[in-house]
């Protein structure tokens, strides 16, 4: 994880405080959340979720000069907090593209900081970026995953609505129900079971990849192996590749005692060695795997999988997605999540991942199943899990600075979907032969 910088002073530092007071008080002032400023006490906002500010000169010295990235890490040095840490993210999450005026908008490529050279989803570079995440320790993902060790959203409801033909829509669009909201201070109200919504989640995919007994496989992004043995338990033949290691061993020892080694095969790979290989698939599957391929090799991830699928073939794939407008807006930057949690990542359109399929690819989307409510309500249960776990976190050898980049983390993301800035969407492509 990287050292959190000293503030440097300054005439640049004094004077981008002093515009980001401005830009962050008319911000607030449009926004249904209550921001409190230390030691005046003095307060902005419409009401809601509550804000303290404890070191105002910092937390302004930081955005000013840092933007989002320094929002973050105002967070992580506790110049500021919040009770309800996502539902204060929430608000301002609804509200992402409209908080900083629009002039200043189309400044952005000059002020906002570009993705570092190394972290470029490059060959040499894309197993670094997936250990400094997935390999920090199987031990600590346990602590608050469930059982299956999925950690992806899961589906809570099979139900569905139709989503129209509104922006994002391709192919057949549908949303998922809502999970229905839960209060964990009442034991009398049920809970849907984590384990079950992530099985769940992992069993629609099989059956929109057609998975059934003798079904070649192909899972790009192995996580700890729910997915191939889920598959394997259909009768499949299962060829998953990953680049974590830690990642490779656990699903090994899991796929061995779920009784499939026989049936799946996991493998240390980059997805653009498959080509070379010559081996086809009935069926590739891939969950949150795409966000982290990087925008300029979405075509060569697509076309890979294209190269590998069989005749008649089918493609599943569950990916973290973004409005249209705001990925073309924020390409090529460098956020505080590729800095602390997600080196190299970048989250897709539903419409990018259209037009880059038709454009290089015989895959067509043909079905789309929205989800980000039941994102939001995995994320809140996860974030729960990981605080109630502190003292085994720590025991870990972890200290208090990554207990709050973690919950940031959690939180930001859970307002992410909570306020429909982000989605999650399972996608199917079948081939179009030319």
């Amino acid at each position: 994880m990287p050292a959190l910088e000293q503030l440097p002073s300054g005439p640049r530092t004094a004077v981008s405080a002093a515009v980001a007071r401005r830009l962050f008080r008319a911000a607030v002032a449009r926004l249904d959340v209550t921001v409190v400023e230390a030691p005046s006490g003095r307060t902005y906002g419409r009401g809601g979720p509550r804000m303290r500010l404890h070191r105002p000169e910092e937390f302004y010295a930081r955005v000013g000069r840092d933007g989002l990235i320094g929002f973050g890490e105002a967070y992580l040095t506790g110049a500021w907090d919040a009770d309800d840490l996502a539902g204060f993210l929430t608000v301002p999450a609804a509200r992402m593209a409209t908080l900083v005026p629009e002039p200043l908008q189309r400044l952005r490529a000059l002020v906002t900081p570009r993705l570092p050279s190394h972290q470029r989803s490059t060959e040499a570079n894309s197993q670094a970026n997936v250990s400094h995440h997935y390999d920090l320790s199987n031990e600590l993902f346990a602590l608050f995953l469930d059982e299956t060790l999925s950690y992806s959203s899961a589906l809570f409801d099979t139900s569905v609505l139709p989503a129209g033909k509104g922006p994002g829509s391709v192919g057949d669009h549908l949303v998922a129900t809502p999970p229905e909201p839960t209060d964990d201070r009442d034991p009398t109200v049920h809970k849907p079971d984590l384990a079950d919504a992530q099985g769940r989640k992992v069993e629609r995919l099989l059956d929109e990849a057609g998975v059934t007994a003798g079904t070649r496989v192909l899972e790009i992004g192995t996580g700890w192996g729910e997915l191939a043995i889920r598959a394997a338990r259909r009768g499949a033949r299962v060829h998953t590749i990953t680049l974590s290691v830690e990642q490779l061993e656990l699903a090994e020892e899991r796929i061995a005692a779920a009784g499939f080694a026989d049936r799946v095969h996991v493998e240390l790979m980059d997805y653009r060695a498959l080509a070379a290989t010559g081996a086809t698939y009935d069926a590739v599957l891939s969950v949150e795997m795409v966000e982290a391929v990087g925008h300029e090799f979405w075509g060569t991830y697509f076309s890979t999988i294209d190269r590998v699928l069989a005749p008649g073939g089918r493609v599943a794939i569950q990916a973290i997605t973004m409005p249209h407008d705001r990925m073309l807006a924020t390409r090529d930057g460098h956020t505080w999540i590729n800095k602390y949690i997600f080196p190299g990542g970048f989250l897709p359109s539903v419409e990018v991942i259209d037009q880059v399929t038709r454009g290089e690819t015989t895959l067509r989307l043909t079905g789309q199943l929205a989800m980000g409510d039941h994102y939001a309500e995995t994320l809140r249960r996860w974030d729960r899990r990981f605080l109630a776990q502190r003292d085994a976190v720590l025991a870990l050898g972890f200290d208090d600075l990554f207990m709050r980049v973690w919950h940031f983390y959690l939180a930001y993301s859970q307002a992410g979907f909570a306020s429909g800035y982000l989605d999650v969407s399972q996608l199917t492509f079948t081939r179009e032969d030319r």
